[in-house]
């Protein structure tokens, strides 16, 4: 019984995770379609102005969700490390292959964080002679908050997977003692 407890928590949480980077990888879809365009962007001699975009709000809510999943993931899977017995913590394959998991998802992490703290920031309110930088007025490229979105995907996926790998490792190694343990 307890044991089913254990994974139905583990598939609760593996369904948060997945459901936060959702809500990102949505917010960053619609973002793209929100952002401000060329014709939204005002030219006034040497000044420009740029109004605030929807994208703004809906680039710090991916940013929200992607930053909660990948703290709750990280804390599944060192949950999962850290209660391993410690004579079956040898390296083997799958332990290789969840920390590279694990690699891959904080680079897309990182990736994705830096894209879309960019382009959340630019489309934030750009008034007269203050601009985004420089008393400039920037618009953000088309395709940057898909990408992020494509990057969100694969930090979730990892996660996911990273997880999946580390827990399965556990499960072979309890059953492995229960044949044992029957001889």
């Amino acid at each position: 019984m307890e044991k089913k407890h254990h994974r139905c928590g583990f598939v609760f949480v593996l369904c948060i995770i997945i459901s936060l980077d959702l809500v990102s990888f949505i917010s960053c879809l619609i973002a793209e379609a929100k952002k401000a365009k060329g014709k939204d962007l005002k030219l006034d001699g040497k000044l420009c102005y740029l109004p605030k975009s929807h994208a703004h709000e809906l680039g710090i809510a991916a940013l929200i969700c992607l930053g909660v999943a990948q703290v709750i993931g990280n804390l599944l899977i060192c949950r999962i490390f850290c209660t391993r017995d410690k004579r079956n913590n040898c390296k083997t394959q799958k332990l290789r292959i969840a920390t590279a998991l694990l690699v891959l998802s904080w680079i897309s992490f990182g990736v994705a964080v830096i894209l879309l703290g960019a382009a959340t920031s630019m489309s934030r309110k750009q008034p007269y002679g203050k601009g985004w930088l420089d008393r400039e007025c920037y618009l953000v490229k088309d395709g940057v908050f898909v990408g992020s979105g494509g990057l969100v995907l694969v930090s979730s996926g990892s996660i996911a997977a990273a997880a999946i790998v580390s827990s399965q490792r556990k499960t072979q190694v309890e059953q492995r003692r229960r044949v044992h343990a029957q001889i």
